[in-house]
């Protein structure tokens, strides 16, 4: 195994590393959860959904992520880290290849769930493995490969983007159907880069004992904003696509908007949101994403211009791949060294849980009078409540044992996210 040696390794191995584990994310939030809102005007008409019945298929992909989150621990240490990465991203893209074949909506369930489980698994697997690339005291090169591997995010959206309209444009009626298989068969592909890549990270150091209480209790408020910030970005991620074909956008210019949304997050993820988030205190961080997040649903729902729909997918694609980085930040500060990995564990399945339930109350909301736009207004309501509550979150010093290796609180820039699969194999 290339075990880039601590703090002795090329910058360029390095970023080369984490841009190959960065076909995690495109391929487990990209394409498994994302672009199924590009999908789903076409899924709907041609197989005659309800919008209720088409957030419950997403609401199956999130009930699945959950449990992937809150297992991503355990197959790492029954797998190895690298191996459950990307086990993770083959049944993946399995589970997108499937999902081209079949239009019976059970087994369509079915497959988002399975593809939720995976892509959990492969997500926080994935940002613990790009935690460790770089093994020295750069805690400002670290940041930056991890910036490198969640900028995956926004590279698969802008990918999906691109295939899915082509395919709607080729195929017509049965367009989605090509769409899953294409972005399946890219997939498959990103498995190779993504075995190379998890292959060349140092194995992580032994784990300390555990010692002393959790500390959770004092991130209760961080708990109840990531449910809500789950619940209302995912509903607009999951509609909005739909709202823009109702109020007129042709296939490509919707297209045009996702690539735009997704090339917003990769460049904000590497170049903007680690310096604000590691200069806020408390709550401030989660509160100001969901502040953003909110402006950048505003405009879809206020005016149906290409223009107002460019805007909002500027400004909310800036910003929603920041909660992630703001919660684990604060955990970090906040909780001992030994109860990183718990805590954040148990703060992505409240994220999971938030994404599970938001699409389908949405969905419902918009089957009744007023359409989707109603529905969408939900995710205005849920992230101001998300702010809200972020506010009420108090920052306290972390226990000494924790304050040797814990990131300064203003100097540093943010801390990239930590999986709750932080394990002791490759």
């Amino acid at each position: 195994m290339n075990t880039l040696g601590a703090g002795t390794a090329r910058p360029r191995s390095e970023y080369m590393v984490a841009l190959g584990l960065a076909a995690g994310p495109v391929v487990a939030l990209g394409f498994t959860r994302f672009a199924y809102a590009l999908l789903l005007p076409s899924m709907r008409t041609e197989l005659d959904w309800s919008y209720a019945a088409a957030g419950g298929l997403n609401t199956a992909n999130a009930l699945g992520y959950i449990i992937g989150a809150a297992s991503a621990a355990w197959w790492s240490r029954r797998l190895g880290a690298g191996r459950s990465f990307v086990v993770g991203i083959v049944i993946s893209a399995l589970a997108l290849l499937a999902s081209g074949l079949t239009s019976d909506f059970t087994a369509l369930s079915v497959l988002r769930f399975v593809g939720g489980l995976s892509t959990a698994v492969t997500f926080v697997v994935g940002s613990a493995l790009a935690s460790r690339v770089h093994t020295g005291g750069r805690q400002q090169r670290s940041a930056a490969l991890v910036g490198v591997y969640m900028a995956g995010v926004g590279i698969g959206v802008v990918l999906s983007g691109l295939v899915v309209p082509a395919a709607l444009t080729a195929w017509g009626a049965s367009g989605w159907q090509a769409g899953w298989l294409l972005m399946g068969l890219l997939a498959l592909l990103a498995a190779g880069p993504a075995a190379r890549a998890a292959q060349a990270v140092p194995p992580a150091p032994p784990a300390a004992a555990a010692q002393g209480g959790s500390g959770l209790r004092a991130l209760a408020p961080s708990f109840v904003w990531y449910v809500l910030f789950g619940a209302g970005y995912v509903s607009y991620m999951t509609f909005v696509i739909a709202l823009l074909r109702e109020q007129g956008l042709g296939t490509w210019s919707t297209a045009g908007f996702f690539i735009v949304l997704g090339a917003s997050s990769a460049l904000a993820t590497l170049l903007v949101w680690g310096r604000i988030i590691g200069r806020l205190r408390g709550g401030r961080a989660p509160a100001l994403v969901s502040a953003v997040v909110l402006v950048g649903v505003l405009p879809v729902l206020l005016s149906d211009a290409t223009a107002a729909a460019m805007v909002s997918a500027v400004v909310f694609g800036s910003a929603f791949m920041a909660g992630p980085t703001s919660i684990t930040v604060l955990a970090r500060r906040m909780l001992p060294q030994h109860a990183w990995t718990s805590g954040i564990a148990w703060l992505t399945v409240a994220f999971s849980v938030g994404q599970a339930v938001g699409p389908l109350i949405s969905g419902i909301l918009s089957d009744s009078e007023g359409g989707i736009a109603k529905g969408l207004w939900l995710s205005v309501v849920l992230l101001a409540l998300s702010a809200a509550v972020a506010l009420t979150q108090r920052e306290r010093s972390t226990a000494p044992s924790a304050t040797a290796t814990a990131p300064a609180p203003a100097a540093q820039p943010a801390t990239p996210v930590v999986s709750p699969a932080a394990v002791e194999q490759n």
